[in-house]
């Protein structure tokens, strides 16, 4: 089996920037193809833990979240060798996949404000952290494999990063982010139309004067069926879509931790976005090596009886 694990200078890379890549997963023909069959599958969630039925309520969507656990090719997806092998190198041999979500952009939409996330507890609606690392740990938050479904460009509404910039938080998760459903599309952030999904990340700023030095933002432009590996912690974005094509931009994000951070510890609902959602069916999945702690949630297979390949 070949090795995908990250070198030691990528691996210096990866902690000095704060992401690393892209690498190429699929080819853009095979992401295509693939795409086209995924289509009414994500539509279809009947079989979703937080589809229809599933105790899912109010305008969300978190109907995008965790569909790892029902589509077959998702949960292949996440235990790639090519993304497991990278992200163990820098978070050790015991690795759980907690969280998938996608991100479509479509023709005119806002761009994606400039935030950071570190227990994620700034969306949830019981303010409770998300994920909890052990106390005496160096790190927060969670590794992001981004995906590029389709092509991201920056027409198209590409990421942006600031590199460097996960080594301080410069939001209060604690504090309150305020829904407003009304506010997405059309609020303007030094000359940008952004938003996050009907929340604005600017009432989190422990500065209320701070604002992120964009001369320094990268794009990441990404080519149908690549990925980049980056920490929560970065401040991230992405560009609006310009409306040049009348074709959408789709990001498929999984969400990577070391066994020993406990998920969801104070939850048994997700209450986000102004939806709230049952974690009745919910448990991470187990990507490499052993769950040593037992002190998460696991699942083995998909809904489907399809079980999940673990690495190492």
């Amino acid at each position: 089996m070949v090795d995908f694990q990250l070198s030691q200078q990528e691996i210096e890379q990866f902690h000095r920037d704060g992401y690393i890549g892209p690498f190429d997963l699929y080819e853009p023909e095979e992401m295509a193809k693939a795409l086209q069959a995924l289509r009414p599958r994500l539509l279809n969630t009947k079989r979703a833990i937080y589809g229809r039925g599933r105790g899912i309520s109010g305008v969300t969507n978190l109907a995008n979240y965790d569909r790892h656990l029902d589509v077959d090719f998702l949960a292949e997806h996440i235990t790639r060798p090519e993304i497991v092998h990278r992200v163990s190198s820098l978070l050790g041999p015991d690795v759980l996949c907690w969280r998938t979500e996608f991100f479509p952009k479509y023709p005119g939409d806002e761009g994606t404000d400039w935030h950071q996330a570190d227990n994620f507890s700034n969306v949830a609606g019981s303010k409770h952290p998300q994920i909890v690392w052990p106390e005496d740990s160096e790190f927060g938050g969670t590794i992001t494999v981004w995906s590029a479904f389709t092509e991201a460009s920056v027409e198209r509404g590409c990421l942006q990063f600031i590199p460097g910039s996960h080594r301080t938080m410069n939001y209060d998760e604690s504090k309150v982010m305020e829904y407003n459903a009304d506010s997405i599309g059309k609020v303007e952030k030094d000359g940008v139309r952004r938003g996050f999904f009907g929340y604005d990340y600017r009432q989190l700023q422990k500065d209320p004067d701070w604002s992120p030095d964009e001369s320094k933002a990268q794009s990441m432009v990404m080519r149908q069926g690549q990925f980049i590996i980056f920490w929560s912690t970065l401040m991230h974005a992405s560009h609006p879509h310009a409306g040049l094509t009348q074709d959408m931009r789709l990001g498929y994000a999984a969400r990577y931790l070391p066994t020993q951070v406990r998920v969801y510890p104070y939850s048994d609902a997700l209450s986000e976005f102004g939806g709230e959602a049952s974690l009745e069916k919910f448990g991470c999945v187990l990507v490499s090596g052993k769950d040593e702690y037992q002190h998460n949630r696991f699942v083995d297979r998909t809904v489907n009886g399809t079980p999940f390949q673990v690495a190492g």
